[in-house]
């Protein structure tokens, strides 16, 4: 009797874990039908219920990552994915997932982590080397990223990203190109031809600078004052005056008694051997404060440049009176630089 007792209890047993079983499988398949119809919530909720009846049930957790991620929960769907990761350590499909999500939380060490778990998942070495970017480790996001490249040259990204890198190590004429890749792959990315317009400008190349400039703005990027001043300046720099003068003469319209802006605009010209112009806002400035003696020297080194010398001579004696720091620049008047 007692024998017949026990094969009850276990047959039981048996046939209520069958019935869970079953029932897991039941909502699982009603879940995936309502996935299918992207009732994203209601299939998630039957997921649930068949991870319940299941908790071994891998395919439930992952299937129930994803529509929490078509939902846009990521923070649920990251602990499914932690789950069906701590139910087989080798699901490539959630390596892969928390390796971009960690990388989209910013929580770069954690991604490095995972995506080194599965070095030939989709993306890994890519969110290696933009992780490696963000670390500051320069020349593994480089090396990282150029294999990405040889493999996709299109990814425009990874050739901002090598960009921006050799842009922190102060390699301009490296970054140059890798720029230039990336503002052709894309061209959503307006802020990107204005870094590269800003690098031209820094190298002097204001011809290539100008033609940046009007990339960004066409792709999108707004005209900021900033971004007028620069491109005024460019202008200026490029001898076309006549563009120049007017981005920034627009802008002094709207900051009336700027005396930096009056000031850039006199080097500007000086530097373009448009003398007559840098007197006229060096006479500007003066106007507005006669003790100006940047200005002062400014227009004595513009009356060297136009030949006569000793009145410009006189004129910068005269400012390094005024200000003595401005006795530094004696040594560079031998070339009549500017300030």
């Amino acid at each position: 009797m007692k024998a017949m007792f026990t094969t009850l209890s276990c047959l039981t047993i048996c046939s209520a874990a069958f019935s869970q079983s079953d029932s897991s499988a039941v909502y699982f398949q009603k879940a995936l039908a309502e996935k299918t119809a992207k009732r994203y919530l209601v299939a998630s909720g039957y997921f649930d219920k068949a991870a319940q009846l299941n908790p071994n049930f891998e395919e439930a957790f992952m299937q129930d990552a994803y529509v929490n991620l078509e939902m846009r929960k990521t923070d649920r769907a990251k602990e499914l994915f932690l789950k069906v990761y701590a139910l087989n350590p080798n699901n490539k499909a959630a390596i892969k997932e928390l390796t971009q999500l960690y990388y989209s939380y910013h929580q770069y060490d954690k991604a490095v982590e995972f995506a080194q778990k599965c070095k030939d998942c989709e993306n890994s070495e890519r969110i290696i080397g933009m992780c490696s970017y963000e670390q500051e480790d320069y020349a593994t996001a480089i090396s990282g990223l150029q294999n990405v490249l040889a493999k996709n040259p299109n990814d425009a990204e990874a050739s901002y990203t090598i960009a921006r890198c050799y842009l922190e190590l102060e390699q301009e004429d490296k970054a140059i190109p890798y720029y230039k890749k990336a503002v052709e792959a894309d061209a959503t990315k307006p802020l990107w031809a204005y870094e590269l317009a800003i690098v031209y400008a820094n190298k002097e190349d204001y011809g290539n600078a100008i033609i940046m400039y009007n990339k960004a703005a066409d792709n999108g990027y707004e005209k900021t004052n900033d971004y007028n001043e620069n491109l005024g300046y460019a202008y200026i720099y490029h001898h076309e005056f006549d563009k120049g003068e007017a981005l920034l003469s627009a802008l002094l319209v709207k900051r009336p008694g700027d005396k930096e802006l009056l000031r850039g605009m006199a080097e500007a010209c000086f530097k373009a051997k448009l003398y007559d112009k840098s007197l006229g806002y060096c006479q500007k400035l003066m106007e507005m404060d006669g003790k100006d003696a940047k200005a002062l020297y400014q227009a004595g080194l513009c009356f060297q440049k136009k030949g006569e010398k000793d009145r410009g001579e006189k004129m910068c004696d005269q400012a390094i009176e005024l200000d003595s720091s401005l006795g530094s620049l004696r040594t560079k008047s031998m070339n009549v630089e500017g300030l």
